[in-house]
Formats: structure tokens, sequence, C-alpha cells
């Protein structure tokens, strides 16, 4: 079963400005963008580089490193040198709290 944890504000996030955060010893990129919040590992695939400090544009993270974009929906890379994905985290908005959870349903 999923467990949901209260990460942030929604008031905190800026759109297309990504947001660390670390959830029970996970870095993730929370990123509103579009109207809507996503949550995604903070880690590139391909170079171990944090993917919050990348630019956000089409419903897509850029890694600042080398320029692989992965989809906030699904963590796929859309562009080399990345080839594997990266874990996306499901969110729920409750007011202004964002909740992701990190957990892995059973």
């Amino acid at each position: 079963m999923s467990v949901f944890v209260k990460v942030a504000a929604l008031s905190e996030l800026e759109e297309d400005t990504p947001k660390r955060v670390e959830i029970d010893g996970t870095p993730v990129s929370l990123v509103r963008t579009e109207g809507e919040v996503f949550a995604i590992n903070d880690i590139c695939s391909h170079a171990n580089v944090s993917l919050s400090e990348g630019e956000v544009e089409d419903c897509a993270i850029e890694c600042w490193l080398h320029g692989s974009s992965f989809d906030l929906r699904t963590g796929k890379p859309s562009g080399l040198p990345a080839t594997r994905p990266v874990p996306v985290y499901p969110v729920k908005i409750e007011g202004d709290d964002v909740l992701v959870s990190v957990t892995q349903e059973s």
C-alpha cells in the first residue's frame, strides 16, 4: 500500500522551478508545471547528479550536466546520453499540502 508523506506546501512551489526534497532517504525533485505537480527521483540515471538543478520545459526536466531530459510523467529519457528512466512517484494535493509516496504497491 502507498504511504503518502507531506513534503511541501503547494504555495512554496514556483512554476517550472524544481524543488529538492528527501523522503525516507530518497532524493525527490518536485516540479509544478502545466497545472500539475510531479515528483521524480532527483538523481540523473546517467551521471548521478541532481536533476532539481536543471531546467523545466514541456513537462520534462533537463539534467544540467549533459543535457538529457526526463519526462516528468513517466521518467523516460528523451535524449542522450541518458538511456535509463528515473523513477516517478504518485502525488496528491490536499488543500495546500503536497503529498508524495515513494513506497511500492504490494
